[in-house]
């Protein structure tokens, strides 16, 4: 069965650094871009971060770069999201996701994951 966990989710107070991740139990694991979402109440998800299939290349948006990284390590079949200097505007749930491309919309992920919440307290 095809299936994505998340973990790593918390409360922490602004300036303070979480790292997420996410198991893939994907018999093809290799073949995927990953990515991770984030949705704050009463908002649309948006992209936050993806890498290659080969991870390669990484992708950011704006709001995180330079403090968000993302990385996968093949042989645990599993993706991270090291975060560092968080703000209260990063809070939300943070899904991970996977797909062919690692693109922004979320549209063309094929795989999600339930979900961790991330609270940044100011």
């Amino acid at each position: 069965q095809e299936e994505l966990v998340e973990s790593g989710g918390g409360l922490v107070q602004a300036g303070g650094s979480l790292r997420l991740s996410c198991v893939a139990s994907l018999r093809t694991f290799r073949t995927y871009a990953m990515a991770w979402f984030r949705q704050a109440p009463e908002k649309e998800r948006e992209f936050v971060a993806a890498i290659t299939w080969d991870g390669g290349n990484t992708y950011y948006s704006d709001s995180v770069k330079g403090r968000f990284t993302v990385s996968r390590e093949y042989a645990k079949g599993t993706v991270y999201l090291q975060m560092n200097s968080l703000k209260p505007e990063d809070t939300g749930v943070y899904y991970c996701a996977a797909g062919i491309r690692p693109v922004v919309g979320p549209h063309e992920y094929i795989y999600w994951g339930q979900g961790t919440q991330v609270t940044v307290s100011s």
